[in-house]
């Protein structure tokens, strides 16, 4: 990771910062599936539901101004309860910044968030892992200890072309080893 650069948790200050990375890849990429970028407001509430939860919602900022230059979270999996172990990350990096190191380190963040709430899996979700930014997201979380779990063909329809999902899965701690813990 750059030098001179923090990971601490994000703030209700950091939002406007969030939303403004996250409404650049809405815009132009396919890393999410929304079309229209919400509002500070919105994603300020999305923020709050990931934290009030438990779950970690991080922030990368340059030390010298505090500019976010990266965020990462983890969120339920799925809404029923037997999911309650399983978490599913996500990550945006400025794109001034991308290739510095920040999306690792926010993943390892994560990771290790969700590895002491005593989670047991992770699951990355992937959209066009064949292209350009899908395929260097797809080889960050290889490095980082997922394995592929399998592939949702032309499930997205951005920018006039169908685009295919990958899943990813990494286990925390024992992963499935031995029964979770009753923390969650």
């Amino acid at each position: 990771m750059r030098a001179g650069t923090t990971i601490r948790p994000a703030t209700v200050a950091d939002v406007r910062g969030i939303a403004a990375i996250y409404r650049h890849y809405v815009t132009t990429s396919l890393a999410t599936f929304e079309l229209v970028p919400p509002h500070e407001a919105e994603m300020a509430k999305r923020m709050a539901a990931i934290v009030d939860a438990k779950y970690p919602y991080l922030v990368a900022v340059a030390d010298h101004d505090g500019d976010v230059l990266g965020y990462a979270y983890s969120g339920p999996f799925k809404p029923r309860e037997a999911y309650r172990f399983t978490t599913e990350e996500s990550i945006y990096v400025r794109a001034d910044a991308v290739g510095l190191g920040l999306g690792r380190a926010l993943l390892r963040a994560v990771i290790e968030h969700a590895t002491t709430q005593g989670l047991r899996q992770m699951v990355a979700v992937i959209s066009d892992p064949g292209g350009p930014a899908g395929s260097k997201s797809v080889a960050l979380h290889v490095k980082e200890g997922f394995r592929a779990a399998g592939l949702l063909p032309n499930v997205g329809w951005k920018f006039g072309r169908w685009v295919d999902v990958a899943t990813y899965v990494k286990p925390l701690a024992d992963g499935a080893k031995s029964p979770p813990q009753a923390k969650l």
